[in-house]
């Protein structure tokens, strides 16, 4: 599974799952992010590029324009359906 790689943040609708080692540190997902929810990390994937992080958690609406921009695959959302 996907999400046993990922690094994962809590939202309050969800989760915000993250593959450092699929990211290219291209920002698609930092740049373009309405909420602005997501930052450059200080530290290198395994690639050498600045992953993103989830920097205000709580400013996340689920919108996903984070994985639908993200060219690698890299980010996704899930929805909790109510479990919190």
């Amino acid at each position: 599974m996907r999400e046993e790689a990922a690094k994962r943040w809590k939202v309050p609708k969800g989760y915000i799952y993250i593959r450092e080692d699929f990211c290219k540190g291209c920002g698609f997902c930092i740049e373009f992010c309405p909420k602005k929810v997501l930052a450059q990390a200080s530290h290198f994937n395994d690639k050498g590029y600045h992953p993103p992080e989830v920097v205000d958690p709580e400013a996340c609406v689920l919108c996903g324009f984070c994985e639908r921009i993200c060219p690698d695959f890299a980010i996704w959302i899930e929805e909790s359906g109510g479990e919190e």
